[in-house]
């Protein structure tokens, strides 16, 4: 990875788009330092801290800090990535945009068009939710309409600028946008949250146990990131070979090629719908709130709270956990039958003269395709709730909270391991136009 950078910064159009992607990385730092007109940022500081769940440290973790602080970028690009998941979901649900979506680089630019409409009117909302809701609590200097509506205006040119930005970067810089600018916020979190580890085991500790205790935190990130990284990068290979046939005088074809299943299909998509549907309840109490409600639905709130689980003095609360493993499946399951359509495939292939060696085409090679995806899903699904669960299971057993998890190092994997390949193929164009220019 070092020596493909290295390499990169050798050559002068990709080192000016390095250049370039560095430079709006430090616009997007500096504008999480700078605060909401009217906002009292000690207050909600405070709240923040007052809060006994979690329902918003991964939401502060994806902004870099800037919830917690309540700057310009407090929504970050939530919005843009809600948006997007959103447009996936009724892509499938409505004809006419599957028929943007087929129509080529037209079709994409009409669904990415319509991605930024749907950005800007989840930033409203999310704002006027932030505004109208914290502002009766106090978040507000001065609680009133000009206020609120300057509170919302700021929140949605933030979000409107960030998604500028990663649409920029992804053109002029060295791709994946939006993907880099969400990586650079959890990154930013990480230092203060090895602080917090390093206060609450290591210092003032005896030498040896304070040491112990630093090796075990170091083992359990390593092994964590190297098991990430096998899992964003297995895939399984499906042979496909393409029958001979006559075009003119010549015989074509007989090419033999594959067709990449990636273990992890839907990517950290399963974790965060599971994640989100089960804050969602206490998000909505927090804002109205109503955080000290009592009876069952106060243990209930408490048991999709993830700083409840694996807690052995509550376990009662660990049904939870359980709850949130079987939505992660799910969603795998779910998630990747609307981006990955066996039939489909199966009948490109046929129409193509394609098949899978040892596999009829038509029903046969769909039933394969539909067999193998299925196995790959759940085997994915399971590495990510091993991911996932490791990190929360060290919270509840010796409260280490912290602001990363495996969420955040599948997102922060899965993207520097993106923008490699993003780079390596800009390098590979450039010698094959090098070659032939010569």
């Amino acid at each position: 990875m070092l020596k493909t950078l290295r390499n990169a910064l050798k050559i002068k159009d990709i080192r000016t788009k390095i250049l370039y992607t560095f430079f709006m990385l430090v616009v997007v730092r500096i504008g999480a330092q700078l605060p909401v007109p009217g906002v009292d940022r000690a207050y909600f500081a405070n709240w923040f801290a007052s809060q006994t769940g979690d329902a918003f440290n991964f939401f502060d973790a994806v902004t870099g800090g800037s919830f917690l602080s309540m700057s310009i970028f407090a929504l970050n690009i939530t919005p843009y990535i809600t948006s997007s998941i959103i447009m996936q979901l009724l892509t499938i649900a409505i004809p006419k945009l599957e028929e943007m979506q087929k129509d080529g680089e037209d079709g994409r630019k009409k669904i990415a068009e319509i991605t930024r409409y749907v950005t800007v009117g989840l930033g409203l909302i999310e704002g006027i939710a932030m505004a109208v809701g914290f502002g009766r609590q106090g978040l507000l200097e001065e609680y009133n309409f000009i206020n609120v509506l300057t509170v919302v205006a700021a929140l949605m040119a933030g979000t409107t600028f960030l998604m500028w930005m990663g649409e920029r970067i992804t053109e002029k810089g060295v791709g994946n946008g939006i993907s880099i600018i969400l990586m650079i916020n959890i990154i930013s979190r990480v230092p203060s949250d090895f602080t917090s580890l390093y206060d609450q085991f290591m210092k003032g500790k005896n030498p040896g146990i304070a040491a112990l205790a630093g090796l075990i935190i170091v083992a359990v990130v390593v092994v964590t990131v190297a098991f990430v990284v096998v899992l964003q990068g297995g895939q399984r290979k499906i042979p496909v070979q393409y029958a001979k046939k006559i075009q003119g005088r010549k015989m074509v074809g007989g090419q033999s090629t594959h067709i990449p299943l990636k273990v992890n299909t839907a990517g950290v998509i399963p974790i965060i719908f599971a994640s989100s549907l089960l804050q969602f309840p206490t998000v909505i109490m927090s804002i109205i709130g109503k955080n000290d409600i009592g009876g069952f639905w106060g243990h209930v709130l408490k048991g999709l709270n993830s700083s409840n689980w694996c807690d052995f003095s509550e376990p009662v609360y660990s049904i939870g956990l359980l709850v949130y493993i079987v939505l992660v499946v799910f969603f795998a399951y779910f998630y990747t039958s609307i981006t990955f359509n066996p039939i489909e495939v199966a009948n490109n292939m046929k129409k193509q003269g394609g098949f899978i060696p040892g596999i009829r085409p038509g029903k046969p090679t769909t039933d394969y395709l539909t067999r193998i995806l299925n196995y790959i899903i759940f085997i994915g699904a399971s590495g990510l709730i091993i991911v996932a669960v490791v990190p929360i299971f060290f919270s509840g057993v010796f409260n280490a909270s912290v602001s990363f998890g495996g969420t955040s190092l599948i997102i922060i994997v899965g993207v520097i391991l993106e923008t490699m390949k993003q780079i390596e193929s800009q390098m590979l164009v450039r010698y094959y136009k090098g070659f032939l220019n010569d």
